[in-house]
């Protein structure tokens, strides 16, 4: 193939995700874990515009912070692109005009977020119906997150978090999402959760699986029921690197929600709530205290070509 099939451009849009139970196994000898997440792609959204290019080019903008998102090669988004071109046997190149919504290095699988919607738009952009399956095979080469944010909705992970099972999950969890200003490293809060565990009270225990009553509480539609079983191993790290982030977990908890919770690596925090109207109330009770505060429901599609 040597030409594209849709030179107006493509705009894809692909969300963020929180991890309602996120088990993490002991680390292997190459540095990475077994992990156990439930995923649910929520309303908080990337939006990626592909338009055809003789390079591969990138520019980022958004309503939060951009300025650490690299604007080269080391793109997550670009180097979806160029998987893409690589596998259709495609010259010639792209830009991708990323507006980006998902707090960085948030835990909520932003840049996964780009680069799944990278690969769904160059695919649309170049002709290549490649199909859901390869897709997912390419995504997994990205990153853990990636194939996740291509399927959406609600999905067990297992292995590194990239061999997805669908979930059933009955109507509609609502969250409010406090960013914080200091972004995480994900490896370094993985890092420091091994460094924790030397202690006993805390070492990982047997190869890590969601709980059954998370998954029991989906099928339901239970905020209340998922609140009681809703974890995230990463969360003590993540509070050791960033201590302030325990005074706005309990404001939370004090002023309704059901449960609080560290997104993924973090420093994101999610707080369930009971229905839209308790979202709604948490919202202006935390932005009231002087924290951003984003209401947003799950679950939602994965990566898809917006018209």
């Amino acid at each position: 193939m040597t030409q594209a099939l849709a030179p107006d451009g493509v705009r894809v849009r692909a969300p963020g995700k929180l991890n309602l139970f996120f088990e993490v196994g002991g680390v292997h000898d190459d540095g990475y874990h077994d992990v156990a997440s439930a995923y649910q792609a929520v309303s908080l959204y990337e939006d990626v515009w592909a338009s055809s290019s003789d390079e591969f080019t990138v520019a980022i903008s958004g309503t939060v912070d951009v300025s650490g998102v690299p604007a080269d090669d080391r793109n997550l988004a670009v180097r979806a692109a160029r998987l893409v071109a690589q596998r259709i046997g495609y010259s010639g190149g792209v830009h991708l005009d990323i507006v980006k919504h998902v707090p960085v290095a948030g835990g909520m699988g932003g840049g996964s977020a780009d680069a799944a919607a990278a690969l769904v738009a160059c695919d649309a952009l170049w002709g290549a119906e490649l199909g859901s399956a390869e897709l997912h095979k390419l995504a997994s080469r990205l990153g853990a997150d990636v194939p996740f944010a291509i399927m959406g909705g609600t999905a067990i992970g297992t292995g590194r978090g990239d061999q997805l099972s669908p979930a059933l999950a009955k109507g509609r969890f609502d969250w409010v999402l406090v960013p914080s200003n200091a972004g995480l490293s994900t490896p370094e809060v993985y890092a420091h959760l091994d460094e924790l565990r030397a202690r006993p009270d805390i070492a990982a225990t047997g190869a890590p699986a969601v709980d059954p009553a998370v998954l029991q509480a989906l099928r339901a539609g239970d905020p209340v029921a998922l609140a009681e079983h809703t974890r995230n191993d990463l969360q003590i790290a993540a509070l050791s690197l960033l201590p302030q982030l325990r005074e706005v977990l309990e404001l939370g908890e004090e002023s309704g929600a059901l449960a609080g919770l560290v997104s993924g690596s973090g420093p994101t925090l999610a707080f369930l709530a009971v229905d839209p109207e308790s979202a709604l109330e948490l919202q202006i009770t935390l932005s009231a205290a002087g924290y951003e505060a984003l209401h947003v429901h799950g679950p939602v599609a994965g990566a898809r070509v917006v018209t």
